[in-house]
């Protein structure tokens, strides 16, 4: 039973907010709809909206005579071009949309009148809506005065960003949507730009806050801004002016809410969430969201339910979407990074930068595209970037695959097992380019839990070497890597499954740390080291790398993450020292290149070592990403073959970003400013990721954890998926016969929702 909800105020008239009156005026023709404008009917910014075809499709569900009337007015194109340096680049296959703003806004008007919506334009919203309707719509955008009037209920979280943008308009259709890049004696600016109608194109210039103002761009003289940007990109112009429509500059905002709803009042487009330009209109999602609320209302039987369902359904969706616009902003503002990539690769990267277009999707939709910029990458022929070969020192592994280190805490005494022969040993058979060991500590205080592996006598090295030789020996080819660390103020604890983090009920032994901060309030207050103890721990690092060698290890990493001991020298927050390893960044890094180099000094030459670091804190006054650049920088100088980029972990009251491989954009920041090598790990979980991050130049390895617990082949089942059998991987003799994926029809396709209109 739909929800009862007579009489309807909607804030802001522009397309979500007409397109809920709409939808609302026409299942329901008894409702009594206002909506309140403050601007005048064609007042507008921007010049076209891009819509998607799924949009498209709930728009034809629900109301098809809108459809009808879009359809007649879309300009559609398939190609993006990307222009740098001169080149061009052109991939197809993508199916845009567009159309102007303002005809979209006429035909939203013309259905609302046609239906009896009450369209008030040039009046502002009365106070004390909510007293006289049951229920009220705030589409009034991204400075919402709804959203500030209740500000302690909707809690919203408003983020500026590092670039100045201004929307344009050119009298000529591009013939795809366009990205130009200009360098200019001020930094980097680009062009994002695409038709809406036969005769037009809107046109966006974007750069950085310090590009803008050195340009001379922050004089108030608009018009000479529009004219400098036509000069600047009059190539791509044609040689054409650009218009303004009022256009202003102005800097991206993120709007995040807790909350949407306020007893009768809902937000509703940007006045809940803005994803930024570069992946697509606002119009987009404020037109979803119209289809949605309307879809609530017909299916709850209250207000409150119907409120609550809308929000459930959209909030998921919507912080998807911010996910990739928040990557695809922050590769802009990072543009200058990419600038000197190969020609090809840089296209790819641009169009994989929100992480939604992917390997995979894109050799769907324009393979001749995709297999140029393999074999620009240097893909042999039938070969994914992921099974490529990568050589460090006298290390060449034989893809990009690495099986992350991962505690297993299933030790005794330090000493591995057949437990870890047989997890490691699987894993090195399930196709990896490299296996890593869990974190192998230096020293029975140094280990996080009873149950952790070492390396600080001979009967552990004894039990190492005999994994080492099963891997070498029934999986040539697979390199098995050890990662050497010291639990630091994290040790001392309970195995992670009776309580991680939490210290031992029973039997702890004392735990130091660069200061004494407990990492938790019912943790140790860990030891300040002193010299001596800097000392002893320094040595026992080399004595452990020694034995790693004797154990037959192909590679070394020194763990320098997640709040450990190394880590802790690291960060400002958990490093409060005075002495010679405390205070500024160059202090703090001086223990762990120290011991670093303690350990190169001992590891054999040809064997490479890498590192892994936290880059970020994720807490106020930790660790940034720029402080990740310098510490990976000096790493680097001291011999580092590669950075494992991780993040977090050092602080208990951190608040990380999760998302889809959300650690690579530090490593791919890493890779770019530092020109190191970078290992990519963190929520990467599909050979699709991998393929993507490789070819786009983000990282150099993908280390995998999860996955790789779920599934011990991964790689060789990600190499049959692909229908590849090359070098890159090797079967093992005894499992060649399923190295061919039987294929079966799918019969479980999901249903479609029932949706308005049906």
């Amino acid at each position: 039973m739909p929800t009862s909800v007579p009489r309807i105020a909607i804030v802001g008239g522009g397309p979500g907010g007409l397109y809920a009156a709409a939808l609302l005026k026409r299942l329901d023709p008894r409702r009594d709809i206002t909506v309140w404008e403050r601007n005048a009917p064609d007042d507008t910014f921007g010049f076209g909206v891009v819509l998607s075809d799924e949009t498209l499709g709930g728009i034809e569900h629900a109301d098809p005579q809108v459809y009808e009337a879009l359809c007649q007015d879309f300009v559609r194109w398939d190609d993006i071009d990307i222009v740098h340096r001169g080149v061009r680049h052109t991939s197809g296959g993508h199916g845009f949309a567009a159309l102007g703003r303002r005809r979209l806004l006429e035909i939203l008007h013309d259905r609302c009148r046609a239906l009896g919506v009450d369209l008030r334009f040039r009046t502002e919203a009365p106070p004390g809506l909510a007293d006289t309707h049951d229920l009220v719509i705030a589409a009034d955008g991204v400075a919402s005065t709804t959203r500030g009037a209740h500000a302690h209920v909707f809690q919203p979280h408003v983020t500026s960003h590092h670039c100045r943008y201004i929307w344009l308009a050119a009298d000529f259709p591009f013939a795809a949507f366009r990205f130009e890049i200009a360098e200019t004696e001020h930094g980097v600016m680009q062009l994002h730009g695409y038709p809406y109608a036969s005769d037009a194109s809107t046109v966006i210039i974007e750069m950085r806050e310090e590009v803008w103002r050195a340009a001379g761009f922050a004089e108030p003289d608009t018009a000479e801004s529009v004219d400098r940007c036509a000069k600047i990109f009059a190539e791509a112009l044609r040689g054409r002016p650009l218009r303004s429509n009022n256009s202003t500059w102005t800097t991206f905002r993120t709007v995040v809410n807790a909350h949407w709803s306020h007893g009768n009042t809902v937000l509703l487009g940007d006045a809940a969430h803005t994803a930024h330009f570069s992946i697509g209109s606002g119009t987009k999602l404020a037109v979803e969201d119209a289809l949605a609320l309307a879809a609530c209302l017909e299916e709850q039987p209250s207000l409150e339910g119907a409120l609550a369902a809308y929000e459930t359904e959209r909030k998921p969706v919507v912080a998807s979407t911010q996910r990739a616009a928040r990557a695809s902003l922050e590769w802009f503002e990072n543009l200058g990074l990419y600038l000197d990539q190969p020609p090809r690769q840089f296209a790819f990267n641009l169009l994989t930068r929100s992480r939604r277009v992917t390997h995979d999707n894109l050799r769907l939709r324009d393979a001749r595209f995709t297999g140029a910029v393999e074999r620009e990458f240097g893909c042999p022929p039938g070969t994914p970037p992921m099974f490529t070969p990568f050589r460090m020192r006298g290390l060449t592994l034989r893809n990009r695959v690495v099986v992350s280190p991962m505690d297993m805490y299933s030790a005794t005494d330090g000493v591995p097992d057949d437990f870890h022969l047989v997890h490691l040993g699987a894993r090195a058979l399930g196709g990896a380019g490299l296996v890593m060991t869990e974190m192998v500590c230096v020293s029975p205080e140094g280990r996080i839990t009873p149950g952790c592996t070492g390396l600080y006598n001979g009967r552990q090295t004894e039990a190492w070497k005999r994994i080492t030789n099963f891997v070498h020996a029934r999986s040539p080819g697979t390199a098995i890597g050890v990662q050497l660390g010291h639990s630091g103020r994290k040790g001392s604890t309970q195995l992670m499954w009776e309580g991680i983090d939490e210290p031992l009920p029973e039997g702890n032994w004392p735990v130091v740390a660069p200061s004494p901060i407990p990492y938790k309030p019912v943790s140790q207050t860990p030891r300040e080291l002193g010299r001596a103890q800097l000392t002893d721990i320094r040595l026992q690092f080399m004595q452990a790398a020694w034995r790693a060698a004797r154990a037959g290890f192909d590679l070394l990493e020194l763990h320098c993450a997640h709040g450990y001991l190394l880590s802790g020298f690291l960060s400002p927050l958990t490093n409060r020292r005075t002495d010679a390893y405390g205070g500024s960044p160059a202090k703090r890094l001086r223990f762990p290149l120290e011991v670093f180099d303690a350990v190169r000094e001992v590891w054999p030459q040809e064997r490479p070592m890498t590192v892994r670091i936290s880059a970020t804190d994720w807490a106020e006054g930790g660790n940034t990403a720029e402080d990740a650049v310098e510490i990976a920088r000096a790493f680097a100088a001291h011999g580092a073959d590669a950075i494992d980029v991780s993040t977090g972990q050092v602080v208990a009251e951190e608040h990380p970003e999760y998302g889809r491989s959300y650690q690579t954009p530090y490593a791919d920041r890493i890779r770019h400013e530092t020109g190191v090598p970078v290992i990519a790990v963190g929520a990467i979980s599909s050979w699709d990721d991998v393929n993507s991050l490789i070819l786009a130049g983000r990282t150099d390895l993908c280390a995998l954890a999860r996955p790789h617990l779920y599934d011990p082949h991964w790689t060789l089942h990600a190499a049959a998926e692909q229908g590849y059998d090359g070098p890159g991987v090797v079967w093992p003799d005894p499992y060649r016969a399923g190295s061919r994926r039987p294929q079966t029809g799918r019969t479980d396709a999901p249903r479609p929702r029932l949706t308005l209109g049906t």
